[in-house]
Parts: C-alpha cells; sequence; structure tokens
C-alpha cells in the first residue's frame, strides 16, 4: 500500500458492515488505524466485521445515522469520517421515497454536524454517478451534471450540496467520491436490490438464466472494490489543499455492456463449472430511472489526488468470480 496514506489516526467508517465500507475498515486496520464501525445492520451484515471484533484497533457501535445521538457518540475523538451509510439502487428509492431520502439526505445532515461538532479533520463521502442523471456527453466530468432520474439520485445530488455548505459556511473540509457501479468481494447476491454482478453469479451457479434489463447494450463503467479502497485513502490522506472540498469520480475509466459483462461471468464461472456455459440469457423490460449510459473520466482524481486504479473490469471480475465461488457455492 502506499507508503503516504494515514495510519495512528482514529477514524469513523458509517456503514462499516456493509459491502465497501466493511472492505474499507480491513484496509484502515491494515494501516494501524484505529477504527470504528458505526452501522445499524439495514444492509450491512455482522459477518462481514465478525473477524474484526477481536481486534483491540476495532470498535462497533451499533447506531443508526437517523438518530443525531448516534451520530453525536460515534464521532467522538475521531480524526476523519468515511460516510458510506446509505439506502442505495433507484429501484428502492422509486418504491420507497420517504426512506431513501430519510437516510440518505436527513441522516447525511446528521452526520455532517456531528462531524463539525466533533471538530473532524476531513469528512469523504460516498456520492453517487446517478447525479449525472440526463447528461448524454461521455465521458462524465465532474462539473457537468444533467437533471436527476430518480429520487436516489436527487438524495445524492443534494449531498454534495450540503457538503459544500459545510465547507463555506463552517469550515468543514469534505471530499465527494462519485461511485460508479462497484463491485467485489462481500458484495450481497442476494435480495430485491442485490446488484447486478453478484446476482448474476448467483444466477448462473444455480443454472438459472440471468435477466438483463433491456437489451444488454447499456454500458457501464464496472468499478473494482480496490479502486475505491484506494481512492478512500487517497481522499483522507491527501495533503494537497486543492484536492478538498472537490467531488471526484471513481472508476475505471472503461465502460462494458451488460451482453459484454454477462458473457464475462459465464466464461469465468464455466471455468469452475462446465454446466454453466450452456445457461441461457433473458432479456426483459428497460428498468424505471436507468441511465443508459455510464463513463467516467477520472483525469481529475489522477491529477489532483494521484489516483492509479490497478483493476480493470476483467481483473476485477477474475478475482470477484473466485471470491464468490468459494464463498457462496
Amino acid at each position: 500500500m502506499n507508503n503516504n496514506y494515514i495510519s495512528n489516526s482514529k477514524v469513523l467508517v458509517t456503514g462499516g458492515a456493509g459491502f465497501i465500507g466493511s472492505n474499507l475498515c480491513e484496509a484502515l486496520l491494515k494501516l494501524k488505524n484505529n477504527v470504528v464501525c458505526l452501522d445499524n445492520f439495514a444492509t450491512g451484515k455482522p459477518q462481514n466485521i465478525q473477524h474484526l471484533l477481536a481486534n483491540p484497533n476495532f470498535q462497533l457501535v451499533v447506531g443508526d445515522i437517523r438518530n443525531i445521538d448516534d451520530c453525536n457518540k460515534a464521532c467522538q475523538g475521531i480524526d476523519y469520517v468515511l460516510h458510506e451509510a446509505a439506502l442505495g439502487s433507484v429501484p428502492r428509492s422509486i418504491v420507497d421515497p420517504k426512506t431513501t431520502n430519510d437516510v440518505n439526505i436527513s441522516g447525511f445532515l446528521n452526520m455532517l454536524t456531528a462531524a463539525r461538532d466533533a471538530n473532524v479533520k476531513r469528512f469523504v463521502y460516498a456520492a453517487s454517478s446517478s447525479t449525472y442523471g440526463d447528461s448524454k456527453g461521455l465521458p462524465k466530468v465532474e462539473d457537468v451534471i444533467g437533471k436527476p432520474l430518480s429520487p436516489y439520485a436527487i438524495t445524492k445530488y443534494v449531498n454534495e450540496l450540503y457538503a459544500e455548505i459545510f465547507y463555506t459556511t463552517y469550515g468543514l473540509n469534505t471530499i465527494g467520491l462519485r461511485y460508479f457501479n462497484v463491485f467485489g468481494r462481500k458484495q450481497d447476491p442476494n435480495g430485491a436490490y442485490a446488484a447486478v454482478i453478484p446476482k448474476f453469479v448467483m444466477q448462473f451457479m444455480k443454472y438459472e438464466s440471468p435477466l438483463i434489463n433491456g437489451n444488454g447494450e447499456f454500458s457501464r463503467d464496472f468499478t473494482y472494490i480496490d479502486n475505491v479502497i484506494q481512492m478512500n485513502l487517497l481522499a483522507i490522506s491527501t495533503s494537497n489543499e486543492n484536492a478538498l472540498n472537490q467531488v471526484y469520480n471513481v472508476a475505471f475509466g472503461e465502460r462494458a455492456t451488460l451482453n459484454n459483462l454477462v458473457q464475462s461471468l459465464k466464461d469465468k464461472l464455466a471455468k469452475f463449472d462446465p454446466k454453466i456455459a450452456k445457461v441461457e440469457i433473458k432479456y426483459g423490460a428497460e428498468r424505471v430511472g436507468d441511465i443508459p449510459h455510464s463513463l467516467a473520466s477520472i483525469d481529475k482524481a489522477i491529477n489532483l489526488l494521484n489516483y492509479k486504479p490497478e483493476y480493470s473490469l476483467e481483473k476485477g471480475l477474475e478475482k470477484a468470480v473466485a471470491w464468490y465461488w468459494e464463498n457462496l457455492k
């Protein structure tokens, strides 16, 4: 790992039992930091952090970001916040916009307030590529966005506005990370709102036909978890003043269609079980609120944070598929 990453600091990871949060907790502990994990286990999983509970540098706070007292308690003595807690999923926000708003906006504001009151040095938060909305241009550049296409996208855009105001009004340094289709170890394949890669992997392993929404030619900039960890560590560690109070794309900077993705998953899984090669793929209606194409410019992150993503989609899928085969079979 980069020698310039922070160590011997106290870092709060909200949503620390979730897919991205638990991976961040592990990375921070390896760097000899003290880590506080705040989670209410609404979407996070106890098993994601079970192996960390015996570590004297790890503390679990069971609480909800919608409760300001929980936020204040978790922020005591904290140097840096990595705010991952949120209700993800565009379809979920369309079914239940109120809960998405309560967690992603009210909860976010609680965390900003608690971080400000605890004199936290820096607040790094999970933003989203959904903020680009109906903007047509590719690749997506941070300062050109469109109108949001879902309640979820609205909440993530409001986060960016609040973060900016907390810097200009109160001097709280923030960095927003617009994640593009993150995948990798510990991502949950179950539930109505499971992400596409683990869901398809699970279906292939059961010889079930994955269902692609639309004709499969929508494209995404799929981003492996280790690229995301790198960006979070750079964001809390950078000493470049010009890099603060900015929003960055977090991606690899290449796109693949869903058809390409599914074929690649099938090929990689068939190496473990040749019968998977015979599973057919089904197609259904397009999903409301979906953006047709997504591709990130990562120039800003490269220039201001020295971001160097190591994992392409193919390289990331090799690792992810092997992890799923080992852990979910």
